[in-house]
């Protein structure tokens, strides 16, 4: 599926920091933990809390958090529809790797058992 590259251009240029909050929060109201949002967000980037708190506070883009990030082998196993886009079909690299955590919080928030949303081959 092929984004405009406004589109990818808007996503590359957010601030993590800036979203993280909204994170917490859609996944506090639904009752799931920032231990397990910290559990998936580690599953797909290989940040732990202590990189990932560093990345906040040096306000990176997305496009710097994805650049520093190594994508979970099973990051491609990832399947179904986040704002709009089927995430598999997204041609854009950097564009993909936002929704796929996107998708993986929207499961996280929606009940989805962590075996489930930290997917193995």
């Amino acid at each position: 599926m092929t984004t405009t590259p406004e589109h990818d251009q808007k996503i590359a240029k957010i601030i993590f920091g800036s979203v993280y909050p909204h994170y917490v929060k859609k996944v506090e109201t639904k009752g799931r933990t920032v231990e397990e949002l910290h559990q998936v967000i580690e599953w797909l980037t290989g940040f732990d809390e202590k990189k990932l708190n560093q990345l906040i506070a040096d306000k990176v883009t997305f496009a710097a958090f994805f650049d520093q990030a190594v994508l979970n082998p099973n990051a491609h196993l990832i399947t179904g529809i986040i704002c709009g886009y089927r995430v598999e079909e997204i041609e854009n690299p950097l564009t993909q790797k936002a929704r796929y955590l996107d998708k993986l919080i929207d499961e996280l928030a929606k009940g989805k058992k962590m075996e489930k949303i930290l997917r193995s081959a």
